[in-house]
């Protein structure tokens, strides 16, 4: 079982960056496939990137394609999303996925959220 942790999240103006962090705890966190999920208010909880296990293997939505970075640290346990140019709909709670490679169990964190306005 894996824990996760989000952090980075804030409110930043239209065009500047963040950096989430996603800080997972637990056994064998390289045999996760992890993915940065979001949610607006009063919408679905959508998929923004997916980073495969060793990460080699990249994913994003055609929404943040060009301006967010998926990357992942397995020594640290760790993934990150770089995110630049931000636009007001880029707003929502940001929640980092776990998913085991030999599983079917999700995991979630408590998520951050990511506030772009002037």
């Amino acid at each position: 079982q894996v824990q996760l942790v989000e952090s980075g999240g804030g409110l930043v103006q239209p065009g500047g960056s963040l950096k989430l962090s996603c800080a997972a705890s637990g056994p064998f966190f390289s045999r996760y496939r992890v993915s940065w999920y979001r949610q607006a208010p009063g919408k679905e909880r959508d998929l923004v990137a997916t980073i495969s296990t060793s990460g080699d293997r990249i994913n994003y939505a055609d929404s943040v394609k060009g301006r967010f970075t998926i990357s992942r640290d397995n020594a640290m346990k760790a993934v990150y999303l770089q995110m630049n140019s931000l636009k007001p709909e880029d707003t929502a709670v940001y929640y980092c996925n776990a998913h085991p490679i030999y599983g079917t169990t999700d995991y979630w964190g408590q998520g951050t959220q990511v506030t772009v306005s002037s």
